[in-house]
């Protein structure tokens, strides 16, 4: 087990330098101190988002087809130019640079990442080993962020493009860790993908896996809660609560801290429930969670997020080992779990389209009551349709 302790190793170490954006709390700004409006700022970011969703599929389709570690090293050296581009071009076709530089190296990693692991493990008969792995590479990429992320704003003030500059560094050692992966044990499941690549396995397995559909799903949920408090809610929720704004930072920093905690120990729900179990139960005390915040005070809602927090934390590697287990063709492994990341995201989008009406008519609290009772129904229903799944899969194969 000496090289499957060194990948995981690697691993966690490369998911650390690869999300340490020392940037993130200060990009907006920055973008305004260089000359930027609003109006091109934001334009950018719809730009990002929609080349991200254009992008996604077809680098994992590729890195389905040729090599998982040729994406993560060429992921994480277009990361880094993607962060130095406002250091040498600081105007908007620098930052517009620097935003699309970002969703190709996201394109390149999003999948490869866990598809290496996962089937690296797999091979090596370490397949128990997994949930952990993802979990604490989880836990690394967070830890960092709560580390780097509260010094931004010192480092913006000693030195304007220093955030930048960190992070480019920070992808570059993420690149060399990179390098450092071994080769897939075995056969090579890339060598042997048809004339399109995975896209035609990944139909067939979804078209055959009912199981796989629903598991989708249920991770929809999951990744549909943490973006709407984390992303969205998290501020209009403590200003809700008279906080004051300097404490918004020491909030969320103190949720990160229980995020981390979470993920680092994703065998804790298996000791009382199996995987699907856990995550029935872990979203529903996420959807739980938004509904208290509404009669909560200041100190109960804080409670409510660390909850939330950890449970999200705890869930996240979970659900991947659910999805890792449901594909069954390693060919399209990488581009079947980039497709349950665009779903995710897509569905997001479309519950905060009415996140923004429900928040411009003044009725935030109705919307979190509504998503706690959604998320109920959805995963009470999510649980009956596996449970029948399971017992027909049961029936075929003839055991009782």
């Amino acid at each position: 087990m000496t090289d499957v302790s060194r990948v995981i190793r690697l691993y966690k170490t490369f998911s650390l330098f690869n999300g340490l954006l020392w940037w993130l709390p200060i990009f907006y700004l920055y973008q305004r101190q260089v000359g930027l409006s609003d109006s091109e700022i934001f334009g950018i970011q719809s730009i990002y988002y929609v080349a991200f969703l254009l992008l996604d599929i077809p680098a994992s389709v590729l890195a389905d087809r040729f090599d998982y570690r040729k994406f993560l090293v060429a992921g994480a050296g277009t990361l880094l130019l993607a962060n130095l581009a406002p250091v040498l071009w600081p105007s908007y076709f620098g930052f517009l640079s620097h935003f699309l530089l970002t969703a190709v190296a996201y394109s390149l990693t999003s999948g490869a990442g866990s598809a290496y692991l996962y089937e690296y493990l797999h091979r090596r008969g370490a397949d128990d080993r997994y949930r952990q792995a993802e979990g604490g590479a989880r836990a690394y990429s967070l830890i960092g962020r709560i580390v780097c992320l509260p010094a931004a704003g010192l480092l913006m003030q000693w030195y304007l493009p220093s955030p930048y500059l960190l992070s480019a560094l920070s992808v570059g050692i993420a690149a060399v860790v990179a390098m450092r992966l071994p080769p897939l044990p075995g056969d090579q499941p890339h060598e042997k993908a048809e004339k399109w690549g995975s896209l035609g396995p990944s139909w067939v397995l979804l078209r055959k896996s009912r199981m796989l559909i629903l598991l989708m799903v249920q991770g929809v949920a999951v990744f549909t809660l943490v973006r709407i408090l984390q992303s969205n809610l998290f501020q209009p929720i403590l200003d809700s609560k008279q906080l004051p704004v300097t404490a918004f930072g020491l909030v969320m920093a103190g949720t990160t801290v229980f995020e981390a905690l979470g993920a680092a120990r994703p065998s804790w729900p298996r000791r009382y429930l199996g995987d699907i179990r856990a995550i029935f139960v872990l979203t529903l005390i996420m959807g739980g969670c938004l509904a208290l915040v509404v009669p909560a005070g200041v100190a109960a809602t804080i409670a409510c997020l660390c909850v939330f927090s950890f449970s999200s934390g705890l869930a996240f590697p979970i659900q991947r080992q659910l999805i890792n287990d449901a594909i069954t063709d390693p060919r399209c492994r990488a581009t079947l779990l980039s497709l349950e990341s665009l779903i995710d995201r897509a569905v997001c989008a479309l519950v905060i389209l009415a996140l923004g009406s429900y928040l411009a008519a003044g009725k935030m609290n109705q919307f979190l009551v509504l998503v706690a009772v959604g998320t109920a129904v959805l995963m009470g229903a999510l649980v009956t349709l596996i449970h029948l799944v399971e017992r027909q899969q049961r029936v075929l194969e003839g055991t009782p």
